[in-house]
């Protein structure tokens, strides 16, 4: 089957370095699918690691990283280094080109700093080249993308990998915009739910159902519903996310009735933690 609809994938610093051969096996089912694939991932675990060995202070305001020009060039060194290298290098081995790209090249994520004063080198996207996105997909390759932006006068920006991934994937068009966490998606009383709203979400957050790690997960899904981009889906990079027939397995969050209010913008606005 061939289409060229465009999936872009989410893959946090969390999970990166845990990412299953059944993941990877799920992906190439995608793209011998004929969907357009572009993976944003983060990388907080190897950059606070880095941080500790090189003694570097960092702390979180109103839970971002906040980004002093030290703690940038290592953020630098890990994402558009290390762990984006590492990941385009997996994909390779299981039969998708891929190139790895940061924010920074091409203008790929123009960006603008959020608050110099409090946060310091940590920014939002206020423009994607999606031309640049589509040329390399046209062309066969998925583009592996670190979460660093750029602004006009050359200055860099940590961004928060999930507003990153959102910002692609409202620029693309894309038809999904996966999350890839540690689990198959929102379990109740050990039970996957295939599909939510965003009100479900509230209430199944205010029951205690969704607890701990999964809420930052959840709220950063729902940040990226827009009404260009209808449904987010969190599955596991620990195995696959594909049935063998081309049905998901994880849990999709669809955009509601009662976002359709919310603009965009106003979607794209969240306070989890830059990863």
């Amino acid at each position: 089957m061939g289409n060229q609809e465009t999936i872009v994938i989410k893959c946090g610093g969390s999970i990166m370095n845990e990412l299953s051969d059944s993941f990877f096996q799920s992906l190439s089912f995608l793209a011998d699918q004929g969907y357009r694939l572009a993976i944003v991932h983060g990388g907080g675990p190897d950059i606070a690691a880095l941080l500790k060995r090189l003694n570097i202070q960092s702390e979180f305001v109103n839970g971002l990283r906040k980004t002093s020009a030290e703690v940038l060039d290592v953020v630098k060194m890990v994402l558009a280094g290390k762990v984006n290298k590492q990941l385009v290098t997996s994909l390779q081995t299981y039969g998708l080109n891929s190139v790895g790209l940061s924010g920074c090249d091409g203008m790929l994520l123009e960006t603008k700093a959020i608050n110099y004063e409090e946060l310091g080198y940590v920014g939002e996207v206020v423009d994607v080249n999606d031309q640049l996105l589509n040329h390399l997909m046209d062309g066969g390759y998925v583009p592996v993308i670190s979460s660093i932006g750029v602004n006009k006068e050359g200055e860099s920006f940590n961004i928060n990998a999930d507003l990153a991934a959102g910002a692609v994937a409202q620029a693309l068009g894309a038809k999904q915009l996966l999350f890839v966490t540690d689990v198959q998606g929102i379990l109740k009383d050990d039970e996957l739910l295939p599909e939510v709203t965003p009100a479900d979400v509230e209430q199944l957050m205010k029951s205690g159902v969704i607890y701990g790690g999964m809420i930052p997960k959840v709220q950063a899904a729902i940040k990226a519903l827009s009404p260009s981009l209808h449904q987010v889906q969190i599955v596991s990079g620990k195995a696959s996310f594909m049935t063998e027939n081309g049905e998901w397995i994880g849990t999709t969050i669809k955009y509601g009735k009662e976002e359709t209010e919310g603009s965009a913008d106003e979607l794209l606005i969240s306070n989890i933690p830059t990863i």
